[in-house]
């Protein structure tokens, strides 16, 4: 019950105005609907680029409101009371990390089909991005809370946030972009296995280590 509370509140610290969830939504699409403007009208191009900027978009948009995740507990003093409380650090971590999903990953994953029709994206190619968005995202709230970890103590942390992630997140992009085009190709789906790979080991370690992470910045 700890547990779901923790991400029944923070999902609706999200949800609120300034929470960061809308932001990325509405981030997300703004890049998607962009992106045709500047490429032009080739139908064929947009099609093939979908998936990438899909991808592209979607990791950018989840990492608008990562460098929150820890940091507003941590200001008001929340933070030290869940280190005291009955759920150990760990656990923490992972309610922070599910509830980031709930509120960022999963609406842009649902969001996803929709925007895919700017680029004239193929029919066949329509399953494979919802399925690798709703498999990669945990990955990008798993990674990115590794990185809030480190940094919710550091002046101006969300700006070295995104430069600590990225990389990090490489792969989750080119398996996901990577599965959609294959599906394009007709060829045989050897990236989803890949990024399904990657995702599990990014949400089972990474509780553990931004929970050593936090530690050692209330330590300090």
């Amino acid at each position: 019950m700890p547990f779901l509370m923790l991400v029944m509140r923070d999902v609706r610290l999200a949800a609120r105005a300034g929470g960061g969830a809308m932001l990325a939504v509405v981030f997300f699409a703004a890049v998607a609907a962009l992106v045709p403007l500047g490429v032009g009208t080739d139908l064929r191009l947009l099609g093939r680029i979908a998936g990438g900027i899909l991808w592209v978009a979607a990791v950018l948009a989840a990492l608008l409101s990562l460098d929150r995740l820890f940091q507003a507990d941590f200001e008001d003093g929340s933070l030290d009371l869940m280190v005291l409380g009955p759920l150990s650090l760990e656990l923490v971590a992972a309610a922070k990390m599910l509830a980031h999903w709930l509120s960022t990953g999963l609406p842009l994953t649902l969001l996803s089909p929709l925007l895919a029709l700017l680029f004239n994206l193929p029919s066949q190619g329509y399953w494979p991005l919802i399925g690798s968005l709703a498999l990669g995202t945990p990955a990008i709230s798993a990674v990115g809370g590794i990185g809030a970890g480190l940094t919710f103590a550091v002046r101006r942390g969300g700006l070295i946030l995104p430069l600590m992630v990225l990389p990090l997140l490489a792969p989750a992009v080119i398996f996901g972009a990577g599965s959609v085009l294959a599906a394009l190709d007709g060829l045989a789906n050897g990236a989803f296995p890949l990024l399904a790979a990657f995702s599990l080991v990014a949400v089972l370690l990474s509780p553990f280590v931004t929970a050593q992470a936090v530690r050692l910045n209330l330590a300090g």
